[in-house]
């Protein structure tokens, strides 16, 4: 979200407090050892101290949000502009390392210009081992925050303050590699204005929300809600697992699929999910309107979520393939963080333009596809709506496939297939019978195995039909659950593998 709020810095203990539960935060710093500091910068760290009332440009300790524990690291500007020396990278390694061996989410908060310029090339190489620090803690399963204060530029930026899952930041900040200073200097002339402010990061994508330091216990509190699973959950089978296909007819699954007011993506995260938390762009500096990333649970079962959404007024979202590189992010989220991924097909094909084929349209599915596949991460699909061409294939290969009853999957839209083949749309209803695009052809092909029933059509009753679908949802990422990934993989591979019933005969007699 946006904002044009305007803040306060907060200092670290400040955002200690704002954010942590009260009376709950303890400290896990130790005296620190300087370098061996030439008198000019023994008396710039002492006047630092003397400034700031703390012994380095970082706090590290836990607290308590919402009652749930949690590891932090807070950047002091004020100590030297947050730079990062010797012993601030000790303090933040050291951190990072108890709260993976402790199993704790951890949370950065980063505002610093850098690297300590008065220590040289080794604090700059020490930026090295704290990105290794966060990558072993990412490994691990464990959640990795990141909220990036104003301002974070240089080493700090380029390394633990970008490797966030999640990256949310202050409203106004500067965030960037480069110093505007540093800039005006070497160049004689002042770098362009709102380029390195956070709300113009959100517009690129590469953070996924701005919120004020009063917010932030609110936005860390959603995400670990999802991310922090408890104990298995017996879920009840749902009444969907008794559907069967509809008799009605390819062409009226395609015409009611087409209903500009049937429930999408949207709807089903408004009415059947719960602690939603959008996430925003790629985090390599691209957002597509054409698809939608966020963490979400269904019932008690949490998941990646990404699926395609259908315009709004005035609005082109064809998936192109920035969707496709933020839903690669998506899944590796899914996999690093060990939650099932949930993918939503409703599209009535990729992109069809210059800027997509110059984009690596083609590429961007061929490696959505390779990476679905073999996903190491329980998976869902289902199809909602539309799905037609490798815009809908680029998210379909799961373990499980659901299916809204007039949904539908075909290599082109039929009007397309009929003016390949006819060299005219008028045979486009006559072309979805013969390709067996509809539910009761995909049912019977093995590719889906849940149907959730429209009661005519789901746009005449969108919140009913989306909480059948959420209940759908939340019974197959149980079953999934209870499987681990040695045991998914092959059946998934399997599954793909036999589709068209040709596999057992192929080969030589």
């Amino acid at each position: 979200m946006l904002t044009e709020q305007k803040v306060r810095h907060l200092n670290a203990a400040e955002l200690i407090d704002i954010v942590l539960d009260p009376g709950s935060y303890r400290s896990w710093d130790k005296p620190v050892t300087d370098p061996r500091p030439d008198p000019a910068y023994r008396q710039e760290l002492a006047a630092a101290r003397a400034k700031s009332g703390v012994d380095e440009s970082v706090l590290t300790g836990e607290g308590l949000i919402r009652g749930r524990r949690v590891a932090v690291i807070v950047s002091e500007f004020r100590f030297l502009a947050g730079s990062i020396g010797l012993a601030a990278a000790e303090r933040i390694v050291g951190a990072v390392e108890r709260a993976t061996a402790e199993g704790l989410p951890l949370l950065a908060g980063p505002a610093s210009g850098g690297t300590r310029m008065q220590e040289g090339t080794i604090a700059f190489l020490s930026m090295v081992k704290i990105s290794a620090a966060v990558r072993a803690h990412r490994q691990s399963g464990l959640p990795y925050l990141v909220y990036l204060r104003h301002p974070t530029t240089g080493g700090v930026m380029a390394s633990w303050g970008s490797l966030g899952h999640i990256t949310v930041a202050e409203p106004g900040a500067l965030l960037g590699f480069l110093g505007p200073r540093v800039y005006e200097s070497l160049y004689g002339k002042p770098f362009p204005a709102n380029v390195q402010v956070a709300e113009n990061l959100f517009d690129k994508g590469l953070v996924d929300a701005v919120v004020p330091p009063w917010q932030l216990s609110d936005v860390v509190d959603r995400a670990l809600s999802i991310l922090v699973t408890g104990p298995a959950v017996r879920v009840h089978p749902p009444k969907t697992l008794a559907v069967r296909p509809s008799d009605t007819g390819a062409w009226t699954s395609i015409e009611i699929s087409r209903n500009p007011r049937r429930p999408d993506l949207r709807q089903l995260l408004a009415h059947a999910a719960r602690d939603v938390l959008p996430l925003n762009g790629t985090g390599q500096g691209e957002k597509d309107p054409g698809l939608q990333l966020a963490l979400a649970r269904f019932g008690q079962k949490s998941c990646v979520v990404l699926g395609h959404t259908r315009p709004r007024p005035s609005q082109q979202t064809a998936m192109g393939p920035a969707s496709l590189r933020e839903a690669r992010r998506g899944m590796r989220l899914a996999e690093e963080l060990g939650l099932p991924l949930l993918t939503v097909i409703d599209t009535g094909g990729a992109a069809l333009s210059k800027e997509a084929e110059e984009g690596g349209l083609a590429g961007e599915i061929a490696r959505s596809l390779h990476d679905l596949i073999g996903l190491n991460s329980p998976t869902v699909s289902v199809l909602l709506g539309q799905g037609a061409g490798g815009g809908a294939l680029a998210l379909l290969p799961a373990d499980r496939t659901i299916a809204a009853q007039h949904a539908w999957l075909s290599p082109l839209p039929p009007e397309g297939a009929s003016a390949i083949v006819h060299r005219s749309t008028e045979f486009a209803p006559a072309m979805s019978e013969a390709q067996g695009v509809n539910v009761a052809s995909l049912y019977a092909s093995g590719l889906v195995e849940h149907i959730v029933d429209e009661r005519g059509d789901a746009a005449l009753e969108p919140k009913a039909f989306c909480q059948r679908l959420g209940q759908a949802i939340e019974y197959e990422l149980a079953s999934l659950s209870s499987a681990g990934i040695s045991e998914l993989l092959p059946r998934r591979l399997e599954k793909y593998r036999n589709l068209g019933g040709l596999a057992a005969s192929s080969g030589s007699d």
